[in-house]
């Protein structure tokens, strides 16, 4: 899949054609940022950890 950006914008973020991206949906809208294979395996693990203790962290923050 593709995405195209504007100009001005690509350049701020510094993304070239071609450009490997990893986009993360949040609750305020969609993360770009530069793709990481460590930050891609980190947010899974991330993920994994949240499943396992989705009840710890739930009282947690109460």
């Amino acid at each position: 899949m593709s995405a195209t950006l504007p100009k001005d914008m690509a350049d701020r973020l510094r993304f070239e054609a071609g450009d490997r991206v990893l986009a993360i949906e949040t609750d305020r809208g969609i993360l770009l940022t530069h793709y990481a294979e460590e930050t891609e395996r980190a947010l899974k693990v991330a993920a994994r950890v949240a499943k396992k203790h989705r009840h710890a962290l739930r009282e947690l923050a109460r």
